[in-house]
């Protein structure tokens, strides 16, 4: 590529019926101002295109690394929520079993009462005929004594 500086230093040789040098140095101090311009103009282009280029590339990483955040954060809350519904299934569980402990507990415990129940029924039967056997007894005993009595007046 040619350079400011090549156009500056150029030199051209003399022919017999050449150019007028006053006209060809004039216009190639001015191409090479505009040279010149173009090529900073380019270097700047360059550069700028050269940061932005980087930032792109990082913005790219920023992106990538998001992207794996929001790649583990899914998968994360996923666990979270599976052993969310696992702890709570477990935990139905053992309250399921625990009430079906408690109501076998209670259904014993209900037989044992209902056996102290019939038990005492039971010992209340046995009493009352005792008693009214007893008291029948005694009735009897006064009955004779005073028909005894009676017959002996």
């Amino acid at each position: 590529m040619i350079t400011p500086l090549d156009i500056q230093n150029k030199e051209f040789k003399k022919g017999i019926r050449g150019y007028k040098e006053n006209e060809v140095d004039e216009f190639l101090d001015q191409l090479m101002i505009d040279y010149e311009k173009l090529y900073k103009e380019n270097s700047e282009l360059k550069e700028n295109l050269e940061k932005i280029s980087q930032q792109i590339d990082q913005y790219k990483n920023i992106e990538e690394t998001l992207k794996n955040t929001l790649v583990v954060a899914q998968n994360t809350a996923e666990e979270v929520r599976a052993n969310a519904l696992k702890k709570s299934e477990l935990i139905i569980q053992e309250a399921e079993n625990r009430a079906k402990e408690i109501i076998a507990n209670a259904n014993k415990e209900t037989e044992v009462i209902r056996g102290h129940y019939n038990e005492v029924k039971k010992q209340m039967h046995i009493f009352k005929t005792r008693y009214k056997t007893l008291l029948q007894a005694q009735l009897d005993t006064v009955l004779k004594d005073e028909m005894f009595l009676d017959n002996n007046k």
